[in-house]
């Protein structure tokens, strides 16, 4: 069957076709030639995330992105330095490039990237943490929660600061967590969460991805990729900054030690067609959870039309078309 529905808008792009965000000689035509391997595949709006990373390299590849003045560009998703430093809720962020929040060095940030900083993940439990959120909220800068290890009392606190959104929801955090209570569980109650997920199989199970959904419901879910130089592209050997990551053959991105996750080589029409078939929804809603939902969560609209061949009884999509990619970053 033949389906139309809005442009595709990932919240979470660390790279894509071999082209690395994070990576300091990073060039306005690595922008333009991963952007348009994404517009391929229906995506006609996304943010480049940055991570963890020195000032300085922040710096370059902010202003680089800023410069190619790409149309489905709409924002920089800056992931970290402000996030727990402790093994597991660190995920692959370097440890040494970890800091408290800083208004002052946000700022410093914001300059490089020329006002175009988005959203910002930061972990609720850090000192100054609040105050940040509600700083950066009126700024007209949505804040996630991620990366973290907060107690529900501070995931409340963040969230009554002004926080919208839960960055890849059951990833970045600790490995093992007390039943209950928990960071998973407050952010899945809290209905005025967006939750971020990536719909993979492999950051979470197909069983946790359909429980997540039932309880946060469909309409407060968003679909992301967190993908990295290696989404849609062959396994081997890529850079996230100055991190090397190796994508294995069954899509898994991992740091060297083969077992800490580093981002995704994850496609966003793979996790359309991933979550319908782990939850059983019909594809307009799902698709709404890729293209509506992040747009909304991000006070925007969805950019131009996708139209795909879907096949529900293999849970299959293939792009046909993809029209209109929609205003600039300076727009």
């Amino acid at each position: 069957m033949r389906y139309e529905g809005p442009g595709l808008f990932d919240l979470q792009v660390n790279g894509y076709a071999g082209v690395d965000f994070n990576c300091p000689r990073l060039t306005t035509e690595d922008v333009h030639r991963a952007a348009e391997k994404m517009h391929e595949a229906g995506v006609t709006a996304w943010l480049a995330t940055l991570i963890t990373s020195p000032l300085d390299d922040f710096a370059r590849c902010a202003r680089t992105i800023v410069a190619a003045q790409n149309p489905a560009v709409v924002g920089i998703h800056m992931e970290g330095p402000y996030i727990n430093p402790a093994d597991g809720p660190r995920g692959a962020h370097r440890r040494d490039c970890v800091q408290p929040p800083s208004w002052e060095d946000f700022q410093r940030r914001q300059e490089c990237a020329g006002g175009h900083i988005r959203l910002v993940t930061i972990a609720p439990e850090l000192p100054n943490s609040l105050k940040f959120i509600e700083r950066a909220v009126a700024s007209g800068v949505r804040v996630a929660i991620g990366h973290s290890d907060a107690t529900p009392a501070q995931i409340a606190d963040a969230v009554g600061a002004g926080a919208t959104i839960s960055t890849h929801l059951g990833n970045g955090c600790a490995r093992l967590l007390p039943r209950h209570p928990n960071l998973l569980w407050a952010q899945l109650a809290e209905d005025r969460l967006w939750a971020g997920l990536i719909v993979d199989g492999i950051h979470l199970p197909p069983e946790t991805v359909k429980v997540m959904v039932r309880a946060k419901t469909p309409s407060r879910c968003i679909l992301v990729t967190d993908a990295v130089a290696a989404a849609n592209a062959p396994p081997g050997s890529y850079t996230v900054g100055d991190l090397t990551i190796w994508r294995m053959t069954d899509g898994r991105v991992t740091l060297p030690d083969r077992t800490t996750l580093a981002g995704s080589s994850l496609t966003m029409e793979q996790a359309i067609a991933n979550t319908c078939r782990f939850t059983g929804l019909p594809l307009e809603t799902v698709w709404a959870m890729a293209s509506d939902h992040p747009a909304q969560a991000m006070g925007m609209s969805p950019r131009g039309r996708v139209i795909v061949e879907w096949n529900p009884e293999t849970n299959s999509l293939q792009v046909c078309r993809v029209s209109e990619r929609g205003g600039s970053l300076n727009s």
